[in-house]
């Protein structure tokens, strides 16, 4: 029979064979949190490998995820579908088991880890998860929704800053089943940490209002009774700091950096195996500790038994039950498009013309009673997003709700947001001010890399911003969050396009969507009827000519009534002139070229008009095109002012639109 000493050496094994073999990875981590791992994995954590996603299962999250083999070796030896020959393959194209763990490559893998300090915010999301629909769900006697969220990070998710802002807010919402394991081995790539990173952690974890333990991450017994404790203490969330030796076996590189981000070399790997006492060759596994590591049959008698209380529960509460199912599968309520086709027609019928983030606010309270998974936010500016509205009710530590104060934490926002999509059950929207998306960029790249789906309302979304002056403007970033793949983006430029804009972003269950949205009002436009399909694919013709058109002028938010004033000038002046309105330019991008053409007809100069970067519209003028754009930053002035200086006038669009004709 295996002792547990062989289950921990087959992780070592596994790790640096894989990495030897791909000649690239690091096998270091791995090796060292051998014994923490097969603690928490073979006794404590609630799975089934039978059913990677089994609602009830515990989540497990690799933060520290450059030591991917930890997770692939866990993954294979306790029964996922994972096979040797995918171990085989590690870092390889088209390989299950990727450089760093990708969330749809390898069954078990709950989200993507890799940018350092994301995994253990995804943590505190997959917490803040369980902790809400247990809220909604849980009923006296029947606690349908009961598991833990279980981390490992590493010295450089704790140094990176988005670890401090979403730990900071999980220790104020007592998040008594997130445990957290550290692996403190005092190395980064550059070697001994002390020369950087001299944190009191264990105070600084405290001070959140964690529960603090520290034991010898090698020692078993102490794991388990750390782990024991942690469970007990149901009010915070707990880390527990394992002292660790990174490599723990090599004989000549355990306890460098010089095991931290390279393969260890033929003659290392061969000289740990006998150091550790394994003789087998690469990628071999003994029977016995497959036996010690299997867990398929333990995992298929937890969801068996959680099936039956799953059982008692629909037959006392159907409705709810039912609910669970639904919101859980990612499904959208059965009405759904039967009343959002009333909504749309409803707010296009009052034809208001207010600024689009109070439009989105009116969206949001339409929409919220078909959608109790929807769970609002904001970092800090609820009163500047408008992402409440009065059926929201703010949740914190002590009570349930479906608004979250995240405070002033964009970036821990947007990963905890990830965490919260990826456990299910959710659909997270968050605001901030556009500009400061770059605090969160990553998180959002992050959202779109896993076909997630968070909303992220980006209000302010121009000069049209105003007085707070040019740090306050976002002049970029409309066009750099296009260019993320999978991000869908819309400035809508009317009321009607921004709800039309707000239920594609629910409906979108293969990716993000981010809606910029304006300070500054918009004209109150009533859309033909005929139009609001239109809408949704991105681009249209808002207003068109008899006949071939001289130019075509395309806008969107603010500046879509700008160039429809322009067109009825230049038409004045015996020009034809059609205009396009275009809220999603990704969205448009993905019609048939057949309905592209028909809206941007070959041959027909075009320009384009947008409060920002004007170089993202050349794709779509051409070099015999024009763009009314802003190249520079702006400047602190009141936002119409602003308007006129930088040229977004009517009198300008005439002017540039007469010298491309």
């Amino acid at each position: 029979m295996a002792t547990r000493n062989d289950l921990a050496n087959a992780i070592r094994a596994l790790s640096m064979d894989a990495v030897q073999k791909a000649n690239s990875g690091h096998p270091g981590a791995p090796m060292g949190m051998a014994e923490i791992a097969e603690v928490l994995w073979n006794h404590n954590l609630s799975h089934n490998p039978n059913n990677p996603k089994w609602a009830n299962r515990d989540r497990f999250v690799l933060s520290n995820g450059h030591g991917s083999m930890l997770i692939y070796s866990l993954l294979h030896l306790t029964g996922y579908n994972l096979p040797i020959e995918q171990i085989k393959t590690f870092r390889q194209l088209h390989s299950q088991c990727a450089g760093h763990p990708e969330y749809g490559y390898a069954e078990g893998v709950e989200t993507t880890t890799g940018p350092l300090g994301q995994g253990i915010a995804n943590g505190v999301g997959f917490a803040m998860a369980e902790k809400l629909l247990a809220n909604q769900f849980n009923k006296p006697g029947h606690d349908i929704v009961d598991h833990y969220t279980y981390v490992f990070l590493g010295d450089g998710c704790m140094m990176e800053g988005v670890s401090h802002e979403a730990c900071a807010l999980a220790g104020t919402w007592g998040l008594g089943k997130l445990v957290a394991f550290w692996d403190d081995n005092g190395i980064s790539i550059d070697g001994h940490i002390e020369g950087w990173y001299t944190d009191d952690t264990a105070g600084r974890f405290t001070a959140y209002g964690w529960h603090v333990q520290s034991v010898d991450g090698h020692d078993p017994v102490a794991i388990q009774k750390a782990i024991d404790a942690a469970k007990k203490v149901t009010d915070k969330p707990s880390l527990i700091c394992c002292k660790t030796i990174i490599g723990k076996g090599s004989p000549n590189k355990s306890g460098s950096h010089d095991c931290h981000g390279s393969a260890l070399g033929e003659a290392e790997v061969a000289a740990t195996r006998a150091e550790i006492g394994w003789n087998y060759p690469p990628f071999e596994i003994p029977a016995d500790v497959y036996e010690g590591w299997n867990q398929k049959d333990k995992g298929a008698k937890r969801e068996s038994d959680w099936n039956e209380k799953f059982d008692a529960y629909a037959k006392a509460f159907p409705a709810e039950a039912a609910e669970f199912k639904r919101r859980m599968a990612g499904d959208l309520p059965a009405n759904w498009n039967a009343e959002t086709d009333k909504i749309i027609a409803a707010i296009n019928e009052k034809a208001e013309g207010n600024a689009s983030r109070k439009a989105s606010q009116n969206a949001i309270a339409a929409l919220a009673p078909l959608l109790p998974e929807f769970l609002g936010g904001s970092a800090d500016l609820t009163g500047s997003n408008l992402t409440s509205c009065g059926s929201f009710t703010h949740v914190d530590a002590k009570k349930p709700g479906n608004y979250i104060s995240y405070g002033v934490r964009e970036f821990g926002m947007a990963a905890i947001m990830n965490g919260m999509a990826l456990h299910g059950g959710l659909l997270p929207f968050g605001g901030t001010f556009h500009m400061f998306s770059d605090y969160m960029k990553n998180g959002m790249r992050m959202s779109a890399l896993m076909h997630q789906r968070v909303v992220y309302v980006l209000t302010h979304d121009s000069i049209g911003q105003g007085e707070d002056g040019p740090t306050h403007q976002p002049v970029e970033n409309t066009s750099g969050l296009r260019y993320i793949p999978r991000m869908d983006v819309w400035r809508p430029g009317s009321a009607t396009e921004t709800t039309v804009a707000w239920v594609a972003a629910v409906e979108r269950a293969e990716g993000p969507t981010s809606l910029v949205l304006s300070r500054q009002n918009l004209a109150g436009i009533k859309h033909e009827a005929s139009q609001l399909a239109s809408i949704r694919k991105g681009g249209y013709v808002f207003s068109d000519c008899d006949g071939k058109s001289d130019l075509i002028l395309i806008a969107n938010g603010s500046e879509l009534d700008l160039a429809v004033k322009a067109a009825a000038e230049l038409t004045a002046a015996g020009k034809k002139i059609r205009v396009v309105s275009m809220p999603s330019t990704n969205v448009f991008d993905r019609q048939d070229q057949a309905y592209k053409d028909s809206v941007l007809t070959a041959g027909v100069k075009r320009v384009a008009i947008e409060a920002a970067h004007p170089d993202f519209w050349r794709k779509y003028v051409g070099l015999e095109g024009a763009v009314v754009g802003i190249d520079t930053f702006g400047e602190s002035a009141p936002g119409g002012v602003l308007m006129k200086h930088f040229g977004f006038t009517v009198e300008n669009v005439v002017a540039v639109a007469k010298t491309v004709l």
